[in-house]
């Protein structure tokens, strides 16, 4: 008799590959065992939990002649709406590293012994009485019988003892095995506080064809760093107010909108447009877009390639200029050849900065209001900035404090992160990947490095902050975790009830405490750290927050250069 079945169906496709497709927004997900791949805490103002991590394929000399086990694709939460996804258990606790004493037990129908490994690891032996396994085997066979036709049963009908004398007990073991695996998995971690950041290696050691279940999980753990100082942290920030020459040029570059060109008589320098004719050729023959008559090019532009910038600055009008160029086409060793005539030198001509150009150009009589106006914009803008800037240095300056290598399985979840949620970013401005490196000038490596850069830089703060909400008693409180469960229904637009059931339901309770433990951490060394500014003088905290009467103003085409400056780089 031939039949087909499923695998279990709670894989969950995702792109981890450097840009990943987004993936759609969607409604609050429950939990699924097995289903998530670890998503860590990325930074210190951002809330992210990681889940529990897939089961793999178990080791070759467990698995004889057992099912073939297969791990549900690590899924990237990036799709739910809420702002954290599923995780394992992550209450406070001290974690499992280093030398134990004694393993630790658990009494129940899955009994579980926890062991601590070299490399940051633990191993879990797990056992599963038989009693226990028969509901995993009773609900594999309601899952079979959905997926197969037996005479005289209509489908999803057929007793699981008729089941057996047909298919065999083999059938239901294995897909049972493959069903309830990583439930035991998940089980074992939450009751233990094993705080697992990667998949574990799964070693089935008895119960593959008949009695109780027991099998190993090796897996890595949390580590627990030193950050020595952290009560001591200086930390520079620009002042908020605009200085004089930052306000020039902002005048400056609203001059450049009417700006003039006149001839020169003297060498090219950056700023001026040269009139030329340029021929590229390539192994003797002329290029298209390297070749052309008449052709203005401004110097500073680095328009062509940096060889055209080198030899047109200083040249004068009617010099003749012939010079070989590195080809901008990633992957082409051939040189090019330039000839280029330069036939006009032309200088910008700004109007006078004074009260009659500021009329007609703003909507100010003098240049003195209109300057003004622009340090008065400019420096609530930077307070609107502030706190976030004052946020972020905190984190990078916590994180230099940390001396240990992070876990790279920590790092590797981080950049998928980061990834997926560039993807999302792109996706909404209606941007592929490949149209944004090319818009940056940025390759596939640049962009894998900024990643990775600030993903080891964001592992290092989620660490550094539980450990200093650990030295210093820092706790989510029930009425903490209530408001923050408030903040996230407000946000998803659904009921707190209804949030919180999807929280309880996952398991992830305790992962939201965490975030929240992390965020009061921060919020403990914002109070202490030392700011300063580029000059090593001290700034008051006073002069960074923003009072409710503080009106931070949109921006306009007149005060473009007040846009706020992003405190995170592209890749993030």
């Amino acid at each position: 008799m031939s039949y087909t079945r499923t695998a279990g169906g709670r894989a969950c496709r995702s792109g981890t590959d450097s840009l990943p497709h987004a993936p759609a927004p969607g409604a609050i997900r429950p939990h699924c065992v097995g289903e998530g791949g670890l998503e860590p805490p990325t930074s210190c103002t951002q809330s992210r939990c990681a889940s529990t991590a897939p089961l793999p394929v178990p080791t070759t000399a467990s698995r004889r002649q057992g099912p073939a086990y297969r791990s549900a694709p690590e899924r990237l939460t990036t799709d739910s709406p809420l702002p954290w996804g599923p995780r394992a258990a992550d209450r406070r606790r001290e974690p499992i590293v280093g030398p134990a004493t004694r393993p630790r037990y658990t009494h129940a129908s899955v009994k579980t012994i926890v062991a601590p490994l070299e490399g940051n690891k633990v191993k879990l032996s797990v056992e599963v009485d038989e009693d226990e396994f028969d509901k995993a085997l009773t609900s594999a066979y309601r899952k079979i019988a959905r997926e197969v036709r037996i005479p005289g049963f209509r489908p999803g009908k057929a007793p699981r003892k008729v089941l057996e004398r047909r298919l065999g007990t083999q059938v239901g073991r294995e897909q049972a095995l493959h069903d309830a695996l990583p439930e035991y998995y998940a089980q074992a971690l939450a009751e233990n506080d094993v705080d697992a950041i990667d998949s574990p290696e799964i070693d089935i050691t008895s119960g593959e064809e008949e009695g109780p279940v027991a099998f190993d999980a090796t897996v890595e753990v949390r580590p627990v760093v030193l950050v020595p100082g952290y009560g001591g942290l200086r930390v520079e920030l620009a002042r908020p107010e605009l200085s004089d020459a930052e306000v020039d040029e902002q005048i400056d570059r609203m001059r450049q909108v009417q700006a003039t060109l006149a001839e020169v008589d003297r060498p090219a320098r950056e700023g001026d447009a040269v009139t030329i004719d340029i021929t590229g050729t390539l192994d003797g023959e002329a290029q298209d877009g390297l070749t052309a008559d008449d052709y203005s090019y401004t110097i500073g532009s680095n328009a062509i390639t940096p060889e055209v910038e080198r030899q047109l600055t200083g040249a004068k009008a009617g010099d003749i200029l012939e010079f070989d160029a590195t080809h901008p086409d990633e992957g082409e060793e051939r040189q090019l050849r330039f000839k280029v005539l330069v036939k006009q030198v032309r200088e910008r001509v700004l109007p006078e900065a004074d009260d009659e150009w500021a009329a007609e150009n703003s909507d100010f009589e003098t240049i003195e209001a209109l300057r003004e106006s622009i340090r008065d914009r400019g420096t609530r803008v930077r307070l609107a900035q502030a706190q976030s800037a004052l946020r972020e240095a905190t984190g990078a300056a916590l994180a230099k404090l940390v001396e240990d290598d992070v876990p790279e399985a920590l790092v590797n979840h981080e950049m998928n992160h980061r990834a997926q949620d560039l993807a999302l970013r792109l996706q909404a401005q209606g941007l592929t990947a490949e149209q944004w490196l090319a818009i940056t000038g940025k390759t596939s490596d640049q962009l894998t490095g900024e990643l990775r850069e600030a993903a080891e830089t964001a592992a290092k703060v989620d660490l550094a902050l539980r450990a200093v909400a650990e030295s210093e008693q820092i706790e989510c409180t029930d009425d903490d975790l209530d408001e923050e469960l408030a903040h996230v229904a407000e946000r998803v637009g659904e009921p707190v009830a209804r949030v919180r059931a999807e929280f309880e339901r996952g398991g992830n309770l305790a992962a939201v405490r965490s975030d929240v433990r992390k965020r009061k951490a921060l919020d403990w060394l914002l109070e202490r750290v030392e700011i300063v500014d580029e000059d090593g003088q001290p700034i008051d905290r006073a002069d960074l927050e923003v009072t409710p009467e503080t009106d931070i103003p949109e921006q306009s085409d007149e005060t473009d250069a007040n846009e706020t400056r992003e405190t995170e780089s592209d890749a993030r």
